[in-house]
């Protein structure tokens, strides 16, 4: 399965404590970290010495104590003859490894990471605001008040050429081989620089579809979202954190009900999580206990090969023919999602045609597809660009410490903000897409706590008014 993404890794293996110095900064108690938040710390987000030259006795590193697995635990050097090491791990157990089965984090302690991500980020201000706007952004991170998506915490600040975002779509696969391909392509270049990547399969033609140029007959989308599945898990993004992809597909396409199964069948698409594209059609067909067609663009039509994208609605609209592979029961197709989804715990359900109706950019980026881990519908070449507030970190003498949350949120987005430019972008359309609309996801975290401290029971009604408040602020 795919990392839940980055943002929400991290959050949930903060400890911190109370600490802090006379200029507002907090000290390391402050960011310090629990056994298994260190280890994700060390393993996923420190800047790492790639080529391992500093590598000696009485370092600290991650070491893979099961190679098999990827198992991975924090250790010390002991002895070192020339590539093979001796590591001391934290329970006293001793192990002999090759230097390749190693890392070296450069960075020990998140006071050091902290330092480098507000200084990144700050860079792309005007030169003669850029101290004022690294305090800033180090105010606001200190003591995990502020925890960016995973991928900016590993790449600002460094020279590494990896993306600061968590999460891609890209355009949905034109229908012939070399579409295909070039989404692979597409996919991999993203992944293996950092980022998990959206795609809607639906473009691609069914099951036993007609093949002109080769006068065959096609193995159909679910196959294809098998190859995309498996190269996925070929693709290693540093430490123990693989590539993520979504695969979608609309619930009018004829392969539906093969692609709701698979997650059924072992070994299909294992490494990729899949949702089923819903439209408000289909709800009412459900609702009405009506028949549903399963239908594709008619692929013999003249100019199919240009006109067709996987959008069905302005397909329809164009007045361009489709064929009706099959007719089933609605309630036949929403059924099957249930089971499976008890079965498996997939799939997932994408209200695609809502989504774009409640979205304020439906006119210039329509919502293709979602991330891997489903928090955000995106157009093709779209981004997620993440970070939380931990709300728990904005409570002093028994309130909300209202004047410092709003200085947390200004400087937040301002954060995210300038995370636009500071990244880099391996697709010209990305960096269109993103510079167009400059799309930021600004979330929370830490409620429960906040209302803990607060002494406000979770569900009664001064919760409810509480809440009201806060999100209102």
């Amino acid at each position: 399965m795919p990392t839940l993404n980055q943002t929400k890794t991290t959050s949930k293996k903060l400890n911190g404590a109370n600490g802090h110095h006379a200029n507002g900064v907090a000290g390391p108690k402050a960011n310090a970290l629990n056994d298994l938040g260190e280890k994700i710390f060390l393993d996923r987000y420190a800047l790492k010495d790639a080529k391992k030259e500093t590598v000696a006795v009485g370092d600290t590193v991650i070491v893979a104590v099961n190679v098999e697995t990827g198992q991975r635990e924090i250790g010390v050097v002991k002895t070192r003859d020339d590539q093979q090491l001796t590591i001391e791990l934290r329970d006293g157990a001793v192990v002999e490894r090759q230097l390749e089965h190693i890392d070296k984090p450069l960075e020990t302690r998140p006071e050091q990471m902290l330092d480098r991500v507000a200084r990144g980020i700050a860079e792309v201000e005007a030169p003669d605001k850029q101290a004022e706007w690294q305090q800033k952004f180090r105010w606001l991170l200190d003591d995990w008040k502020f925890v960016p998506g995973g991928r900016i915490l590993t790449a600002a600040g460094t020279d590494q050429n990896l993306t600061f975002y968590n999460c891609y779509v890209i355009p949905s696969p034109h229908d012939s081989r070399e579409g295909i391909m070039t989404t692979l392509t597409q996919m991999t270049e993203i992944m293996s620089r950092g980022g998990g990547v959206g795609i809607n399969i639906s473009s691609l033609r069914p099951h036993h579809a007609y093949v002109r140029g080769v006068n065959g007959r096609s193995s159909g989308a679910v196959s294809w979202g098998e190859l995309y599945s498996f190269v996925t898990g070929l693709i290693e993004q540093g430490g123990s954190r693989r590539g993520a992809l979504m695969l979608i597909m609309n619930v009018w396409h004829p392969d539906v009900l093969e692609f709701i199964n698979s997650k059924r069948t072992m070994g299909r698409i294992t490494n990729a999580n899949i949702s089923v594209g819903i439209t408000d059609d289909f709800m009412a067909a459900v609702k009405a206990d009506a028949d549903w067609d399963l239908v594709f663009p008619d692929t013999s039509m003249p100019g199919y090969d240009n006109a067709w994208d996987g959008n069905l609605q302005a397909w329809r609209e164009a007045g361009k023919p489709v064929v009706v592979h099959k007719t089933v029961r609605a309630r036949d197709v929403w059924d099957s999602i249930i089971e499976s989804a008890w079965a498996s715990a997939e799939p997932g359900v994408f209200f695609v045609e809502r989504y774009n109706k409640l979205s304020n950019s439906w006119y210039f980026a329509p919502i293709l597809c979602t991330n891997p881990c489903g928090e955000q519908g995106l157009p093709a070449w779209g981004v997620c660009n993440l970070g939380a507030l931990n709300l728990a970190k904005f409570v002093k003498d028994g309130d909300v410490d209202w004047d410092n949350l709003g200085r947390g949120v200004r400087t937040a987005i301002r954060f995210l903000d300038d995370v636009i430019d500071a990244t880099p972008y391996f697709f010209d359309e990305n960096k269109d897409q993103q510079l167009s609309e400059r799309r930021v996801g600004m979330g929370t975290m830490g409620l429960a706590e906040m209302m803990i401290r607060l002494k406000i029971r979770y569900g009664s009604p001064e919760s409810e008014q509480f809440l009201d408040k806060l999100y209102r602020f």
